[in-house]
């Protein structure tokens, strides 16, 4: 029996150039740095890793992209950190004049880290980071290279509508990344004369009993339709929890957020008592439309796990694909605002940490990308095709054409 069933689609150190004053003189660097944070550990992280290597194997293989300069890719692993790896990390790059970081993964650390990028005035593209509220004014140098939660909420909310259902239950990390989430979710309620009946944050410290406690009061609630919004490692929890209480039965709707199809996109097998929990689950996953360019990676993905990894072979989520599109974007935008003009690849020192010379953390050796603004600008100009379909970005700082297919899980094979 197919697992799943497709019920609707909705739409919705390298050699750097540096200034010299006077000459006006431009010379092509051989290597552009470029970083990458991500918690090489987790569903998402493993999959962008070997997304982002290819990528920029791809990418310096065609001298047509950059026309002989190269990326040089250096790699963080976050774990599972929410904040202090990423801060550390996001400072080492700053030491290596690196033009723009690929990550965080997750949302609470992209909150963080977008401080340092404005400091220092280097873009951060983040392919999984997908909380609304990180395309404020706030965070300039953020953008976004994979569809926003606002989308996938609104998707969420026209299947609500669409079942006449009036109230839901959230259950959702007590994080920006939770929080912010179901925010959106509660606007896109409002908009189709529905809202959210009752909130059941769970905390970052997550465990079984806290878990419990949580559906305990769930099941107190006259709602039966639960909104799950959560991380991969939670939500399983979650919904083994929930099957042990008997809530995965008649009466009751579950539908998870886009976490659910990247695990089961990514993992070859799930255990036998986390593929009882998801049976008749709604979820969604991001739609990229079938192409030439995604069906030729998609062909290459086997090989490409089996030559980069020393781990057991597993698939490729919509949120590989976005990983590999942003080096793409990136080197485009590379090119167009540097490599094609005669504008320099230039750093200079932050004067305001120049009292901090010495010490063990060498604060002022950290350095400001003198080409950040016109990188940025850059970026949200660009306009290509990618394994994901067309890359454009709209006056909001968002990609177009978001679309989320939404499937039902029935059986296990």
């Amino acid at each position: 029996m197919n697992m799943f069933w497709l019920l609707g689609l909705l739409f919705y150190n390298g050699l750097f150039l540096i200034s010299t004053t006077g000459t006006g003189a431009s010379t092509r660097p051989d290597i552009v740095n470029i970083g990458a944070i991500l918690s090489f550990n987790s569903s998402i992280g493993k999959v962008a890793k070997v997304a982002i290597e290819a990528a920029v194997e791809d990418v310096n293989s065609d001298p047509a992209v950059l026309n002989g300069t190269k990326l040089k890719l250096e790699m963080r692993d976050a774990k599972l950190s929410s904040g202090f790896l990423g801060i550390v990390e996001a400072l080492q790059f700053t030491e290596n004049d690196t033009v723009a970081i690929i990550g965080p993964q997750h949302s609470v650390m992209a909150h963080v880290i977008s401080h340092i990028a404005n400091e220092i005035q280097v873009p951060l593209l983040s392919f999984a980071a997908t909380d609304p509220s990180l395309n404020s004014l706030q965070f300039p140098y953020f953008v976004r290279t994979t569809q926003s939660d606002l989308f996938q909420m609104a998707a969420v909310a026209d299947i609500v509508s669409y079942y006449e259902w009036q109230a839901v239950i959230v259950i959702y990390p007590d994080d920006d990344h939770g929080r912010n989430g179901i925010a959106a979710l509660g606007d896109k309620l409002a908009d189709k004369r529905c809202k959210i009946s009752y909130k059941a944050p769970l905390s970052p410290k997550l465990n079984r009993e806290s878990i419990t406690n949580s559906l305990v009061n769930v099941a107190l609630m006259d709602s039966r339709v639960i909104i799950l919004h959560l991380y991969a490692d939670w939500g399983l929890e979650v919904l083994d929890v929930a099957r042990n209480m008997g809530m995965m039965g008649s009466g009751y709707v579950w539908i998870a957020t886009d976490w659910l199809t990247t695990v089961l996109d990514t993992e070859p097998s799930l255990p036998s008592k986390a593929g009882d929990s998801i049976q008749g689950v709604l979820t969604l996953r991001m739609h990229t439309p079938d192409s030439e360019l995604k069906r030729n990676f998609v062909s290459r993905w086997s090989n490409l796990t089996a030559t980069r990894t020393d781990k057991d072979p597993f698939g490729l989520n919509a949120y590989g694909l976005y990983a590999y599109d942003t080096v793409s974007l990136l080197a485009h935008a590379l090119h167009d605002a540097f490599l094609s003009q005669t504008e320099n690849i230039s750093f200079s020192n932050n004067p305001s940490l120049s009292e901090f010379t010495g010490g063990t953390f060498h604060l002022d050796a950290l350095s400001i990308f003198d080409g950040g603004k016109v990188l940025l600008d850059s970026v949200l100009q660009v306009n290509i095709s990618g394994v994901t379909g067309s890359i454009k970005f709209n006056s909001d700082g968002n990609l177009i054409h978001p679309a989320y297919e939404v499937i039902n899980i029935i059986g296990k094979g």
